[in-house]
């Protein structure tokens, strides 16, 4: 397999960047940014550590992140698998971006800066949910941001493609790994479950 090893080889096989793709590029948080954030209930977090990188879903209610001001975003730590892989690489290197996604829009957003996790209550407790709150909050400090164009949306037909209706779900594909598993009564139960484990 032939493969690139170095920029300038990488550099070659491209045309020059597109003018704009580097114009849009901005270090805060403009109105019409904030408009589009805090529209988002989804977004990917991606995150570096020791061990590799890290890209995890996280959504909500309302918008998934707080808009602070225009260079600060809170993402609360609602309850998940308690893997906290992406929390364990904020502690370790604060690095981090953000993708995010509206249904419908071709566009996504994508923020990189850095991230600190606070547990003051102050912060943890503003974001009560059923009287629950997160165990923490990811603080992230804009250091770029900027639309990603449209064609990999468009491609995909993320947003209007059928689904696939031979999609295997997640207790089949814990199932897969543990023979023993009852992966059907896990798909099942899974929505009752997970009800009161949103927040």
């Amino acid at each position: 397999m032939k493969t690139i090893d170095t920029i300038n080889d990488l550099e070659a096989l491209y045309d020059a960047a597109v003018p704009a793709s580097l114009t849009k590029v901005i270090t805060r948080i403009t109105p019409h940014y904030a408009t589009w954030i805090n529209t988002a209930r989804f977004c990917v977090l991606t995150t570096v550590g020791p061990e590799g990188t890290d890209g995890s879903p996280r959504g909500d209610i309302g918008p998934v992140v707080r808009l602070v001001n225009d260079k600060t975003l809170h993402l609360p730590d609602w309850r998940g698998n308690n893997r906290i892989d992406s929390l364990r690489n904020i502690v370790r290197d604060g690095r981090v971006s953000l993708m995010f996604m509206v249904p419908g829009s071709s566009n996504v957003i994508r923020v990189n800066g850095t991230a600190v996790l606070s547990v003051d209550p102050t912060v943890t407790d503003s974001f009560e949910q059923n009287g629950k709150h997160p165990k923490s909050v990811i603080v992230i400090t804009v250091g770029e941001a900027y639309f990603q164009c449209a064609k990999a949306i468009m491609r995909s037909e993320l947003w209007t493609g059928d689904p696939n209706k031979d999609l295997p779900t997640a207790g089949q594909m814990i199932k897969e790994q543990q023979a023993e598993f009852d992966g059907k009564a896990y798909d099942e139960g899974y929505a009752e479950y997970a009800k009161d484990r949103m927040w």
